[in-house]
């Protein structure tokens, strides 16, 4: 019973989110509860227990995990001064004489979005509100409207510079450190958020890529589910486009150049995209002292919600460790046929099945830096895994019936748009994500090409 202990730990913690408690107070207490038992049973050393604070301290002081609240700053301050809904109608009126050319715009608007704001939740509520009763009013099919939405909206999971990357980041950083000393490497070498965001840009743009030339190739073929613009609504002038284009889009460069140029961390490039859009929303005269205090208020609730979860997956960690469960693994790794492709199948599957109730936020602080030190041993490149994990969690947000991404957009929908229509329209789109981790697996070098140059 002892030893299966790890094991129930994971279906004790996915039993209480079910049931609706929060998430960090759940992966806290089934930890306590599960040391409680092991050390009443003596099979838990609870001097174990007092490397936490060290862990937490540690948190606290982990200057990467700073950029976490500016990236969160920059992504609300473009969200509420209302940049994003002008961009979205002037991207509209540009591309409205092409086929599918709203839904192209929602797709090239919802990725910047998705560069600035990095959250999945933000862009498809975002995104729904401003585009879906547009889209709807012109004509399109509701399930081709519904699933370009969602689509776009889960972009925050691959398109740099991601929260989401940001964690990733930092665990696989920790992760790969711990795989080589597994191996017997003294002097390990470092993976960096930075590397990740480099990795990340093919991929990311390529699926940019997949969105649109399945939009395209859907208007051609039926153009009563995409209809082109009418004349009167796309008049607008190239220095007009330029102009709500140009801000948006230097701001992104700005921030990624300086962290792929290796002029700035990934941290001081936060800061000079929090203080960027801030600049921006007061030059379009779209902020005023109530926009500011709203901005500030849900950046400090999404960033006090991130770093309670870390502390509550820390403490979760730590206590599967001290149960051997991280032994186990490796041991049951090792055991299986087909060795580390099927260890990265197995993994990759239940990471998808795990999305399905764990935002990416949990996924990132629990599974990963208990399976990925014992994948990594494996000889798998940390970029590549890093890269794969987030695209099969924006995956695993668009699939019905738990898709997250879903959820957000029924939530903002009008009521003549039915739930089914929604799950139909994510289907094409889950095909390309899934497309395109096949075409990662085959070719690696899409991921880890760039940052290989920068070593």
């Amino acid at each position: 019973m002892i030893e299966a202990l790890p094991f129930l730990m994971f279906l004790l913690v996915c039993l209480c989110l079910m049931l609706g408690y929060p998430v960090a107070f759940t992966l806290a207490g089934t930890a306590l509860l599960c040391a409680g038992l092991g050390i009443i049973s003596g099979h838990f050393d609870p001097a174990l227990l007092l490397a936490f604070p060290d862990r937490v301290f540690g948190t606290i002081n982990n200057y990467t995990l700073v950029a976490v609240p500016l990236f969160v700053l920059m992504g609300v301050m473009l969200e509420r001064s209302h940049l994003a809904e002008q961009l979205l109608d002037n991207m509209a009126k540009a591309c409205g004489r092409m086929p599918a050319g709203m839904g192209i715009s929602v797709v090239i608007v919802g990725m910047l979005l998705a560069a600035c704001t990095g959250i999945v939740g933000a862009t498809v509520v975002t995104m729904g509100l401003m585009s879906l009763p547009t889209m709807l009013k012109r004509g399109y099919s509701p399930e081709l409207a519904t699933g370009t939405i969602c689509a776009t909206g889960t972009l925050g999971q691959i398109i740099p510079p991601s929260i989401a990357l940001v964690l990733l980041g930092d665990i696989l950083s920790n992760a790969y450190q711990q795989a080589q000393l597994q191996m017997g490497i003294f002097n390990p070498q470092p993976v960096s958020v930075g590397d990740l965001f480099m990795g990340a840009l093919i991929p990311g743009l390529m699926l940019v890529g997949l969105y649109i030339g399945y939009l395209l190739v859907t208007a051609l073929r039926n153009p009563q589910a995409a209809p082109p613009t009418p004349a009167e609504d796309d008049d607008l002038s190239t220095i007009e486009l330029i102009a709500s284009l140009a801000p948006p889009i230097l701001l992104i460069i700005l921030v990624l150049g300086s962290i792929i140029s290796g002029a700035a961390t990934p941290t001081e490039a936060a800061g000079v995209g929090a203080i960027g859009a801030t600049l921006l929303a007061l030059s379009k005269k779209q902020l005023s002292w109530q926009k500011m205090g709203e901005v500030v208020r849900a950046t400090t609730e999404t960033t006090a919600m991130v770093f309670t979860i870390l502390i509550g997956a820390s403490l979760f960690s730590l206590v599967f460790r001290g149960f051997g469960g991280e032994e186990m693994i490796t041991e049951f790794f090792a055991q299986l046929p087909g060795g580390v492709f099927t260890a990265t199948l197995l993994v990759m599957i239940v990471i998808f099945l795990l999305g399905f109730i764990l935002d990416f936020i949990e996924i990132t602080f629990v599974v990963v830096p208990i399976v990925g030190p014992v994948l990594l041993a494996m000889g798998l490149d940390p970029v590549w895994l890093g890269i794969m994990i987030a695209l099969n969690l924006q995956t695993s947000f668009l699939t019905p019936p738990f898709g997250f991404a879903l959820f957000y957009l029924r939530g903002v929908a009008p009521e003549s748009v039915p739930t089914a229509a929604i799950y139909r329209g994510v289907v094409p789109f889950i095909g390309l994500q899934v497309l395109m981790m096949i075409m990662l697996a085959i070719w690696p070098a899409m991921a880890t090409w760039l940052p290989g140059l920068s070593h």
